[in-house]
């Protein structure tokens, strides 16, 4: 057997030793499993960003079963977990508690600052600026909880340190969601606001750790939130968590990715298939559905796309919950027009309008199981009424995201000849509150729910 391990560690990095690099700086890249890995320039780099090529930086990574799965077709790994998700809800109405407390006012205030440096490039001393205001924002958050720890993950490559924000539970088991913060147009100095691509996933992520903390959400399992540096470099900051946490043995029960929440045109999110846990997924269907009334779409986005890609090599169970469809995101990312003011004519390119990705949080709750929760007077809907039929056509759940934001659902009585009362509950907040708020809500559903049933 140990003989078998080294040979299938001596045949993954045997195509390294053909490469060699040219000069100092050079950064070793794999663009694909069959692909040898290949020596590059930073130039060379940045023009495969542009190309949009997936591509993952292995140069740093000591662990040979980590290089070996990056060179290994997924359907072919085996993970360190395997974890059997929930197939149904089981803490709606805690999670409707945690919700109701979310708003778009603070996602909204934190991805402006984001956004205007100008560049959070993870080489760049504006990146470096900008993890130094997420971190203090990152404990800000955090201090409503005093159990709650905040540490800078520090890279050697550059200064931009990936932020771990953690929230201890009974056990060190480990529920994870993250997206990444740095940006890029190309050369380090260029402008690169990247409103979308990624202050939209991080504030997301930071106003799930807001809503959590200042709840006092005492989980039965570890939950950590993280902030990457480097993602648009290869996935470096990721890459050297996810090894680091291998490497001691942590037990990931799941790992959930918000890269891009803020352009959907479509009006659905969507699951990523490739380089993600099944099982996981078809859990955060349920969670989707659950909250916006329909099933999500289902797409791939190729190698090396984001940093579920990380999660996923290192054998753990990682899932990656999108803005929309590949060929439906936002086409300004990577440029210098990826800001929130662009709007679009039906959907505003704007971070928070996938906050439908709060439906995350709602997924994250069942793996935190919620064990200790302060009291609340839980908005009810009048005993008696029943779902109207136009919603039924929709599919809107009679516990759904309206009624998490506190519209109460009251299609009786009707005055005769007029039905504004049925129509109240689902159309209100779109007249009152704007899709966008919708959206912001929807993704924060997510991440409570996720946090929450991953806890049992």
């Amino acid at each position: 057997m140990v003989f078998k391990v080294a040979l299938a560690a001596l045949a993954a990095t045997a195509q390294l030793a053909m490469a060699k690099p040219g000069e100092a700086g050079m950064r070793l890249i794999k663009t694909s499993e069959e692909k040898p890995a290949t020596w590059m320039t930073d130039k060379d780099i940045y023009a495969l960003k542009g190309e949009h090529v997936g591509f993952i930086d292995i140069t740093d990574i000591k662990d040979p079963s980590f290089v070996k799965a990056l060179s290994t077709k997924p359907k072919d790994r085996v993970t360190h977990l395997k974890a059997a998700f929930p197939t149904e809800l089981s803490h709606i109405e805690e999670a409707n508690t945690l919700i109701g407390n979310s708003n778009t006012d603070g996602p909204q205030s934190n991805l402006n600052p984001l956004a205007s440096y100008k560049s959070r490039h993870c080489q760049s001393e504006t990146g470096t600026e900008a993890a130094a205001w997420l971190f203090e924002k990152v404990t800000e958050v955090g201090s409503a909880n005093p159990s709650i720890t905040v540490e800078q993950f520090e890279h050697t490559r550059f200064d931009q340190p990936s932020i771990i924000a953690r929230i201890p539970g009974k056990n060190e088991n480990l529920v994870i969601i993250g997206a990444h913060f740095d940006s890029t147009t190309g050369e380090a100095t260029d402008p690169a606001p990247g409103a979308d691509d990624n202050a939209s996933g991080t504030v997301v992520v930071l106003e799930s750790l807001r809503v959590l903390a200042e709840a006092g959400f005492a989980p039965e399992n570890t939950v950590e939130f993280h902030f990457y540096a480097g993602e648009e470099i290869g996935l470096v900051g990721s890459a050297a968590v996810f090894e680091s946490y291998a490497s001691q043995g942590k037990n990931i029960v799941s790992y959930l990715n918000q890269d891009m929440t803020g352009y959907q045109p479509s009006g659905t999110p969507c699951i990523i298939e490739d380089y993600t846990d099944a099982g996981l997924n078809d859990y955060l269907a349920i969670i989707v559905e659950e909250y916006t009334g329909k099933a999500p779409n289902r797409d791939e986005c190729g190698y090396g796309c984001s940093d579920h890609a990380s999660a996923d090599a290192n054998g753990f169970p990682a899932a990656f919950l999108f803005e929309d469809m590949s060929d439906k995101t936002s086409p300004y990312i990577h440029t210098v027009n990826d800001v929130s003011k662009k709007k679009k004519k039906k959907s505003p390119n704007d971070p928070l309008s996938l906050t439908k990705f709060p439906l995350v949080p709602e997924s994250f709750l069942p793996f935190a199981n919620l064990v200790s929760f302060p009291p609340t007077d839980p908005r009810e809907r009048p005993v008696g009424c029943h779902r109207a039929p136009h919603q039924a056509r929709h599919r809107l759940p009679r516990r759904g995201l309206l009624h998490r934001l506190g519209y109460i659902y009251t299609p009786c009585p009707v005055s005769a000849g007029n039905t504004s009362d049925v129509y109240m509950y689902s159309t209100s907040i779109a007249h009152k509150r704007k899709k966008a708020y919708l959206s912001i809500h929807n993704i924060y559903y997510i991440h409570i729910t996720y946090i929450h049933e991953l806890n049992e």
